[in-house]
């Protein structure tokens, strides 16, 4: 094969081979569009389903004519298709979050706050009495706490999708008040339920959430059936203080500015991430376990933040909490000192570094 023949057989292996990413950056981006169509509905159902019918029309129709004929050119089919993603990326992300929605009643408030020197003063801590996931006892907190009282702080992580997914919680001690748990969730409205996708794309604002232990635990334990887990983590009390410091400037960020909430980049987990980092006097690693949400404990085992008193083995027999609170519903008096005491049960307590 002599010289030219070799540049003619590598010309066509690459602009098959380019040909064959552009088809496959079609199906994607057709892909993400009609899926943000779909949870968007920005036009109504109805309106909606034809966009996406006459989108998935237009994909095969370009991909018809890029391997096989033109309509214009190769050069014009191409620009046509790109210029209409673009114009739908420029729709998607101007999707304003909002605060003024017909939210679900367990997230309808933002918690807010006064702070005095290491005082501090949160008005609407969640305190909900759980019958059902449907009928509870509405009731919202204001509650004072002082700072240099922190005596801990934990990590709960609850399970509903196997052992990849959790949703992680903070709870933090107190010498002289009851443990407030932080919980950052999807803020639902009255008609809408979680979806992992929805939460791909811009179907639930951000919420976070003050909460008693008894509410936002006790609701996963034993009214979901969740599988949870509590974990006292080792943090020094500066920073202890820091990290509740930081949750109130989330507060202060989300009232002024909500945002949306994303299943993979800004979620229950890799948001109490960040905010970690940032009072940590250290760069703490990324790692894959911060995405696969489930292995988060494993994760804080190898920092160090997780007593090697126990294997992880242990840690996770141990911290789960399900066994202890299902006995719970017999106790005389269930309330919430009883019920914080009683996912302890066994557990060391967090320890200053």
């Amino acid at each position: 094969m002599n010289s030219v023949n070799r540049k003619s057989v590598m010309h066509t292996i690459l602009m098959g081979l380019l040909h064959s990413l552009f088809g496959l950056f079609i199906v994607l981006t057709s892909l993400w569009f009609c899926l943000a169509i779909w949870i968007q509905q920005p036009l109504g159902q109805v309106v909606s389903y034809i966009i996406i019918a006459l989108w998935v029309i237009f994909a095969f129709s370009i991909l018809g004519i890029y391997f096989t004929k033109n309509l214009f050119s190769r050069k014009t089919d191409t620009l046509i298709y790109i210029a209409a993603f673009l114009i739908s990326l420029l729709w998607y992300f101007n999707i304003p979050a909002k605060q003024d929605r017909q939210w679900s009643p367990e997230v309808s408030r933002i918690f807010s706050y006064e702070k005095q020197g290491n005082l501090v003063t949160i008005h609407n801590v969640r305190n909900f009495n759980w019958h059902s996931e449907t009928q509870y006892d509405e009731q919202w907190d204001t509650r004072t706490f002082n700072l240099d009282h922190i005596t801990g702080v934990n990590i709960i992580t609850s399970y509903w999708m196997g052992p990849q997914i959790a949703h992680t919680l903070v709870s933090f001690n107190f010498s002289d008040q009851k443990p407030l748990v932080f919980s950052i969730e999807i803020r639902k409205e009255k008609t809408e339920s979680f979806s992992a996708i929805g939460g791909f794309f811009r179907q639930f604002e951000l919420s976070l959430i003050a909460a008693d232990e008894k509410d936002i635990v006790y609701t996963r334990s034993n009214i979901r059936g969740e599988q949870v887990y509590f974990f006292p983590i080792q943090l020094p009390k500066a920073e202890s203080k820091a990290l509740f410091e930081e949750y109130l400037s989330k507060s202060d960020g989300l009232a002024k500015n909500p945002k949306w909430y994303n299943t993979l980049t800004s979620n229950c987990t890799t948001l109490v991430f960040d905010m970690i980092q940032a009072i940590s006097p250290k760069k703490l690693p990324s790692d894959y376990r911060l995405f696969a949400s489930g292995y988060l404990p494993n994760y804080l085992y190898d920092l160090g933040a997780l007593s090697h008193q126990w294997s992880m083995k242990e840690w996770y027999k141990n911290a789960h909490i399900n066994p202890r609170t299902a006995r719970y519903a017999h106790f005389k008096y269930q309330n919430s000192t009883n019920f914080s005491k009683v996912v302890r049960l066994g557990l060391p307590q967090p320890l200053e570094k």
